[in-house]
């Protein structure tokens, strides 16, 4: 097995025993199901009110009405919860004082920071999964376009992924795991109201960089459908940019 095959094991098996990624997992998938519960309930009422008006079978979009508020509400959530699931990364193993024996693997830090990353991203990835459950079964009883589902999972794939990183970060810089879940959120909290400084900047040079700089923006294009390569390349450059600076803090710890 390779030294990242190894950490991402050891992290999963890290996860699987400890009641917090059983929280998180419920917690997540409660509330995207009642999401969706509570948009396709108010998807049937407006096509009762408009079966009423018209005096026939009214054809209701179920990309604008359930989908896009499902995926809108849930990037929230994601902001509550996956600092929770990032806290114990490196802040759990300056706790149990394994910090210094990981440093002394032979495993580099290159792959210990890509391990722990991916061992987070693979149980939200499941968490994901899971949750494709919903527009499969809605599938079933409706027609609706598949296109903007799968961006929107994309979206919420990356986000996540940036989420993910962040969290790493904010892990790597305490050995306190709810000082590193509050710095995770504080930090994402920031970067999401860019956006909204940008908005009341209007279109001016500063305005643009801040609206780019938040992450709302291009996961709104993703939600609607939008593939476009500078919303890639910013999660992507983003998500690398975590990862450095994740590698960075531990590097720079290694010799305290």
């Amino acid at each position: 097995m390779t030294p990242v095959g190894a950490i991402v094991a050891k992290e999963l098996r890290s996860y699987f025993v400890s009641p917090v990624a059983y929280v998180v997992a419920a917690v997540f998938l409660l509330i995207f199901g009642l999401l969706s519960y509570l948009a396709v309930v108010n998807a049937g009422a407006q096509a009762v009110r408009m079966m009423q008006l018209q005096g026939a079978a009214a054809q209701i979009n179920l990309n604008d009405l359930v989908f896009r508020p499902t995926f809108y509400s849930i990037a929230i959530v994601l902001l509550l919860v996956l600092p929770l699931l990032t806290m114990r990364l490196f802040a759990e193993e300056r706790k149990l004082r394994t910090f210094e024996l990981l440093m002394t693997s032979p495993v580099g830090i290159n792959e210990m920071v890509v391990g722990k990353f991916l061992g987070a991203l693979a149980v939200y990835l499941g968490l994901l999964l899971l949750s494709g459950l919903v527009p499969v079964i809605l599938s079933l009883y409706s027609s609706f376009d598949w296109h903007p589902v799968l961006t929107g999972y994309l979206g919420l794939t990356l986000l996540g992924a940036l989420f993910i990183a962040v969290g790493l970060l904010a892990s790597a810089l305490t050995e306190n795991q709810i000082v590193a879940a509050f710095v995770s959120f504080g930090l994402l909290l920031l970067v999401w109201l860019l956006g909204g400084v940008g908005s009341v900047l209007g279109d001016s040079p500063l305005g643009n960089l801040l609206s780019y700089l938040s992450f709302i923006e291009h996961y709104d294009r993703l939600v609607r459908g939008l593939v476009d390569t500078k919303d890639l390349v910013y999660y992507l450059s983003g998500l690398i940019l975590m990862l450095f600076l994740a590698h960075r803090v531990v590097e720079s710890q290694r010799w305290k």
